[in-house]
């Protein structure tokens, strides 16, 4: 009577076996465990269908790099011993599948820098749950200019200065009047316009001080130059100048009196022209 050998394996387990063994054909992986010095790339970039192979290498040594490394053609090109060209090819597949994004910023000083932003799974903020999702921060409105104000005729330097020492004590008088440099410097020549005018210090502190709104002052330097504008008094009179005193003429002495009396040429005085003769 024949029995089953139940240790023997199956056709279809020593079909299994056969992938561990040796002498099997394809790839088999020897990894170890990274703690130090490694990237977690997708396997969406490593086995991408569409992207070349150069391409693929290429995004995963950018994904490597630090922030504020360079990857610009020039850099790479001296890295790696590809040329120019295959290097701007493999960048370009790269952003043109989202894993390269390339953005013009305004830095201080007004110019306009490019900087490569590296996506390790391009398209992720778009598939995350609307509930996990930032809102972006929306610019701040662009702060509207403050009003224009007067202009003195002869701005000189000791007016403008006069007019500037004139602002920056108003916080004094009301700690919401707190004015920052650059509102003082647009104020000043509106408060020299005042002052040329023959308008008092006083005065000046008066108007732009009086009667202030209850409210909080979103932008006091806006109604101080509202007020400058609005309130402008008018330029005074003219006034001719006096004229000068007479100049008097020489002096003589009277040949008839001795008196002395005003006359270019010697003679008589007016009294003793005048006098009759049987007088004289």
């Amino acid at each position: 009577m024949d029995t089953k050998n139940l240790s023997s394996p199956t056709a279809a387990a020593s079909r299994l076996s056969g992938k561990d063994h040796p002498h099997a054909s394809g790839l088999t992986h020897e990894n170890a465990h990274h703690t130090e010095r490694f990237t977690v790339i997708g396997n969406h970039l490593a086995q991408h269908q569409e992207l070349s192979l150069l391409a693929i290498g290429l995004g995963v040594h950018i994904q490597s790099l630090p922030k504020g490394a360079r990857v610009d053609i020039k850099t790479l090109t001296a890295r790696f011993p590809e040329g120019s060209v295959r290097i701007a090819a493999a960048l370009r597949e790269l952003e043109s599948h989202g894993y390269l994004r390339r953005e013009r910023t305004r830095i201080p000083g007004g110019r306009i820098i490019t900087r490569t932003v590296s996506c390790n799974r391009p398209g992720h903020r778009d598939r995350r749950p609307a509930a996990d999702r930032v809102p972006a921060k929306r610019p701040a409105a662009p702060r509207k200019a403050l009003p224009a104000v007067p202009r003195p005729a002869y701005p000189a330097p000791a007016l403008l200065q006069t007019a500037t020492d004139l602002l920056v004590p108003l916080r004094r008088h009301d700690s919401r009047l707190l004015l920052s440099a650059t509102d003082v410097e647009h104020l000043a020549p509106g408060v020299a316009a005042w002052l040329e005018r023959d308008v008092g210090p006083a005065a000046v502190v008066r108007a732009l001080t009086a009667d202030l709104p209850p409210d909080p002052l979103r932008r006091p330097a806006a109604l101080m130059a509202h007020r400058l504008a609005a309130q402008l008094p008018p330029p005074p009179p003219f006034r001719a100048p006096d004229p000068p005193p007479p100049t008097r003429g020489p002096s003589a002495t009277c040949d008839g009196c001795d008196r002395p009396f005003r006359s270019p040429t010697a003679g008589l005085c007016r009294d003793c022209r005048t006098d009759p003769p049987e007088a004289a």
